[in-house]
């Protein structure tokens, strides 16, 4: 039997009214908590708006003891596909104050941006193509950027899964010495329209680490379990059947794309015109 699960924090977001902005904007927000390094939610992308509807729930694990010190963070940033996402404001809410037996919903200001961008492993952009008729996914590795210097040899893994279980897999070339190397390659996979929403599919930046042995540093989902903005790219793949959709991506660290590979349920996904 699996054991019961501990403390958790459940964070519901539920919308954002009159965000700054020049014109309009396709805002989205990102939850985390100070006590889990590495572990966020993102929420779908809104397009065209200043007042985002959210309705989205997101649970963070965390000791009791820890509680006191944590602080809950919630950025609202400007999706942009192939440039830095703009911030539009930052909320930092102690926990500490809270009585986390109680439900507390309530408006709060947001305050200006950080400064300070989070740390990240760097970024891949590549694009989708999904042909409903002959059930043909193309994935089109096409650069990474913001690597570390230090890297050796870098290269992306390309997998699909299926019902949670590893189903097919493909990788580029390696290419020495690079913090922002161009790929430019491509992998087609046939995937049945009627297993769409079955597959995952993680783009994995993969490098030699110290005695030859290759180790991941970072990692993108796409598909049903995926949030955020690799949930929309999915989704406006899905939208825009037949067409290439290209996009930069941050890349999360490996275990976090993992927990979400095993506890995500899925979502359903409107299916592409045939």
């Amino acid at each position: 039997m699996n054991p019961p699960p501990g403390p958790q924090i459940k964070v519901g977001l539920r919308q954002a009214v009159d965000l700054k902005a020049e014109g309009t904007a396709d805002p989205y927000a990102c939850v985390s908590i100070s006590y889990q390094a590495g572990q966020r939610h993102e929420t779908k992308v809104h397009r065209g708006t200043l007042s985002p509807v959210f309705e989205e729930t997101c649970c963070f694990p965390i000791p009791q003891a820890e509680l006191p010190k944590a602080t809950l963070q919630v950025r609202l940033l400007d999706f942009k596909r192939f440039s830095e996402h703009e911030p539009l404001g930052e909320l930092q809410l102690p926990l500490g104050t809270m009585d986390p037996q109680h439900v507390l919903e309530s408006w709060y200001q947001l305050g200006p941006p950080a400064t300070a961008e989070p740390e990240t492993a760097g970024e891949l952009c590549f694009s989708l193509r999904y042909v409903p008729s002959s059930g043909r996914l193309t994935v089109v590795v096409l650069e990474a950027r913001g690597l570390s210097p230090g890297l050796a040899e870098p290269y992306v893994k390309v997998q699909l899964m299926r019902n949670q279980r590893k189903w097919k897999k493909r990788k580029t070339s390696s290419k020495k010495g690079a913090s922002a190397p161009y790929f430019n390659e491509a992998f087609t996979f046939l995937v049945p329209f009627g297993q769409l929403q079955s597959v995952d599919l993680v783009l994995a930046v993969w490098v030699r680490g110290l005695r030859l042995q290759a180790e991941p540093v970072g990692k993108v989902l796409l598909g049903p379990r995926a949030s955020g903005q690799p949930l929309q790219h999915w989704a406006d793949m899905l939208a825009h059947a037949r067409r290439p959709i290209a996009q930069w991506h941050r890349l999360r660290p490996p275990r976090e794309v993992d927990r979400a590979l095993a506890l995500q349920p899925r979502l359903c996904l409107p299916r592409p015109h045939s």
